[in-house]
């Protein structure tokens, strides 16, 4: 089949280009909000996009909380959504009020952070604090429909779980990082095939 991705008009149940661009790791992005408490939420569009200097990005479909505490408090952390926390990652992604606190509201404990004040997931085995940088705003279908933000931070720590590094490296299988196929389907890292050294 071919057709024109801004028509969208492939005639397919569902739109299948979330399925093709993937696995994308979820972002698990914690904010501080006006008052100083926790925002916690998912976002399956989310990934590095440099090296030296880091940054990642996460995108906002609208200005949802974590975008706005982002842009004010100029800070936010991305603690690794896992397998063993994937009932927890779905309760944070529930549409609640700004001033409720997502980690309390799964039963998750907050780690305080090094470099910057919002906390990483404490059984998350790894985190990213970020400073944010800037946001990009991607134009809506049409003009009744809601814009998405690219929001993009800055690394400036990094939080690794000791049990998680084996022989100098991040071990992701060990980590159980969730991944976000297409629809409402998710994958882990299980087995990772390691091609053999050139000769």
């Amino acid at each position: 089949m071919y057709y024109d991705a801004r028509k969208n008009n492939h005639g397919l149940e569902y739109d299948p280009v979330k399925a093709i661009v993937a696995p994308r790791p979820i972002g698990w992005i914690s904010t501080i909000n006006e008052e100083g408490g926790v925002n916690l939420a998912p976002y399956s569009f989310f990934n590095l996009v440099s090296y030296r200097p880091h940054y990642v990005m996460f995108s906002s479909h609208g200005r949802k909380d974590s975008l706005r505490n982002a842009e004010r408090e100029g800070e936010f952390v991305c603690s690794v959504a896992t397998l063993p926390l994937f009932d927890e990652v779905n309760r944070t992604g529930a549409a609640v009020a700004p001033d409720v606190d997502e980690m309390q509201l799964a039963g998750l404990e907050a780690m305080p952070s090094q470099f910057v004040r919002p906390p990483r997931v404490a059984k998350s085995p790894a985190a990213l604090e970020c400073r944010y940088h800037q946001t990009v705003e991607l134009p809506a279908a049409d003009r009744h429909g809601e814009a998405y933000f690219m929001v993009i931070g800055e690394v400036v720590g990094v939080y690794i779980e000791d049990r998680v590094l084996r022989g100098g490296r991040y071990n992701t299988e060990m980590a159980e990082a969730l991944g976000r196929l297409g629809y409402f389907d998710y994958t882990v890292a299980r087995t990772i095939d390691v091609p053999a050294e050139p000769s």
